[in-house]
C-alpha cells in the first residue's frame, strides 16, 4: 500500500460522517489514505491487528483459509464499508484476509484513536454495535446455508445478495464483475459445480452472463430457490 494524498468528503467514511463536529479536527490529525492496486493485500489472515480501515473507493473480498489449498470469501466490501473489524477483541489478530479486487483507496486508523473515537462519539458507537449485530445475524445465516442449503439455492441466495449490494450497471448486470472462482469461493462450492450450475440457470432462463457480469433474468424464481425448504 502506497499513502495518498486524496482528500476525504467526511461522508464516505463511518468516522468521519458519525463523529462529533469537535472531533473532526482529531481525525484530520489521525487519519491516514492509503491506495492498493489490484490484488493487493491490506492485511493478512494471522497479521497483528494494528488498525481499521475503511474503503473510501473501490472493491475488497475478505476470505480465510478453507481446506489447504482453498478459500472461502467471508463478504465482498465496497465504498463505505468497514473492513477490518473482525479482529477487534481481545486476540487482536486478523481472522481473515481481505484483498484489493480493483484499485482502492481506503481511510485508515490505528486502534488506540479508533478505540477513543469509539468512547467520546456515541453515535458512532451505537452505529457500530447495530453493524456488528447485523454482521452476527448474516454469518449465521451463512453458516446455515453452508451446512444445509444445496448449491443452486446458495448460488441463487449469492447472486441476489450481490444485486442488493453493487445494484445494476448502466448495462443492466450486477455492478461487479465477478471471476467463476471468486463466485465458488463465495458459495462454499467447487468451480466444477459451480459452473455446472450457473450453466444450467443460463439455459433455465434465471440469469444472463456476458463475460465476468451477471444479471438477474428471473428474479422471482431466484427467491423461491433460496427459500425452499432444505
Amino acid at each position: 500500500m502506497k499513502k495518498n494524498k486524496e482528500g476525504c468528503d467526511r461522508q464516505t467514511c463511518l468516522v468521519c460522517r458519525l463523529c462529533l463536529p469537535e472531533w473532526l479536527p482529531a481525525i484530520a490529525v489521525q487519519k491516514k489514505h492509503f491506495g492498493c492496486k489490484k490484488g493487493d493485500v491490506l492485511f493478512r489472515e494471522g497479521d497483528p491487528v494494528k488498525g481499521i480501515y475503511f474503503l473510501y473507493k473501490g472493491k475488497v473480498k475478505v476470505h480465510k483459509h478453507w481446506d489447504d489449498d482453498k478459500e472461502l470469501i467471508v463478504r465482498f466490501a465496497k465504498e463505505g464499508d468497514i473492513v477490518g473489524h473482525r479482529g477487534i477483541g481481545t486476540d487482536l489478530v486478523y481472522p481473515v484476509t481481505a484483498t484489493a479486487l480493483e484499485p482502492v483507496t481506503v481511510c485508515y486508523f490505528e486502534m488506540d484513536f479508533f478505540n477513543a473515537s469509539l468512547k467520546v462519539n456515541h453515535h458512532l458507537l451505537y452505529e457500530l454495535m447495530l453493524f456488528y449485530a447485523r454482521e452476527l445475524q448474516e454469518s449465521e445465516k451463512r453458516m446455515r446455508n453452508l451446512a444445509h442449503m444445496p448449491v443452486k439455492g446458495r448460488l441463487a441466495n449469492a447472486l441476489i445478495t450481490l444485486k442488493e449490494k453493487f445494484g445494476y450497471d448502466k448495462d443492466g448486470f450486477i455492478a461487479f464483475p465477478l471471476s467463476r472462482q471468486d463466485l465458488a469461493s463465495y458459495i462454499g462450492a467447487t468451480y466444477e459445480t459451480t459452473f455446472r450450475m450457473l450453466n444450467a440457470m443460463i439455459e433455465e432462463n434465471l440469469v444472463a452472463v456476458s463475460g465476468r457480469f451477471i444479471t438477474l433474468t428471473n428474479e422471482e424464481k431466484l427467491h423461491l430457490l433460496r427459500k425452499e425448504p432444505f
